[in-house]
C-alpha cells in the first residue's frame, strides 16, 4: 500500500517536471526560429577600434600609397574605399563665406594647390546585426514584434599628393543599439482589415 501511495505521489510530480522541461525546450527552440539578419562590408575591419587604429598608423608626408596598399587600404581591393579625384575633393572642401581658404588644414590646402596630382580615399564601413526577440507566438501571429539592432559605422578620408599622404581624418559611431517595437492589436488580421473596410 505504501508502495502504491508512493507511486501515486510521484507520478503527478514527474508529469509536472516533464511538462515544464518540454515547455522550456519548446520556448527555447521557438525563440531560435525567429528571424535574424546581419549586414557588414566584406574585406574590411572586424570592429571600429581596428579601423581607427589602421588610420592612426598613417603618418602624413611619410606614408606612401604603396604603404596603404600593403596595409589593405586600396580601393581596387577593398570595397569600403571610394577613389576620389581632384574634382571630388574640391566639392568636399568648397569654401563658404564663413570659412576662409587659408583657415583649412595645411594638408587640405596642399592637396587643393596640387590640382590633378591630388587624389583621395573615402572610407565607409558599416556593420549591423538584427534579430527579433520576445515571444515566439506573439511574433509569428504578428501581435507584437521586437527587432533588436546593434552595430557600428566608421568613415575616414585620406588625401595624397604625388602618392604621399598629406592629410587624414576619421570618425563614425563606435557602437549603435536600437530596438524597434511593432504592435498590431488584430494580429494576423491587421493587414486584412483596411482592405475589407474600403471595398
Amino acid at each position: 500500500m505504501n508502495l502504491c501511495t508512493g507511486r501515486t505521489a510521484r507520478s503527478p510530480r514527474r508529469a509536472l517536471i516533464v511538462f515544464v522541461a518540454l515547455a522550456a525546450a519548446s520556448v527555447t527552440a521557438c525563440t531560435s526560429l525567429l528571424p535574424r539578419g546581419q549586414t557588414e562590408t566584406k574585406e574590411s575591419w572586424p570592429d571600429y577600434a581596428s579601423a581607427h587604429a589602421a588610420i592612426e598608423r598613417i603618418v602624413p608626408h611619410v606614408t606612401r600609397k604603396t604603404d596603404l596598399s600593403a596595409a589593405g587600404i586600396d580601393p581596387y581591393e577593398n570595397p569600403t574605399i571610394t577613389l576620389l579625384h581632384y574634382s571630388d575633393i574640391v566639392q568636399r572642401f568648397a569654401v563658404s563665406a564663413t570659412v576662409k581658404r587659408e583657415e583649412l588644414d595645411p594638408g587640405i590646402l596642399e592637396c587643393l594647390r596640387a590640382g590633378k596630382a591630388c587624389i583621395g580615399y573615402a572610407i565607409l564601413v558599416r556593420s549591423s546585426k538584427r534579430k527579433r526577440i520576445g515571444g515566439f507566438w506573439m511574433d509569428v501571429l504578428n501581435f507584437r514584434r521586437v527587432t533588436d539592432s546593434t552595430g557600428w559605422t566608421f568613415n575616414a578620408l585620406i588625401l595624397m599628393v604625388n602618392d604621399v599622404v598629406v592629410y587624414t581624418l576619421d570618425g563614425g559611431q563606435p557602437r549603435s543599439h536600437e530596438q524597434e517595437v511593432t504592435r498590431n492589436p488584430l494580429g494576423p488580421m491587421q493587414e486584412a482589415v483596411p482592405s475589407l473596410l474600403f471595398r
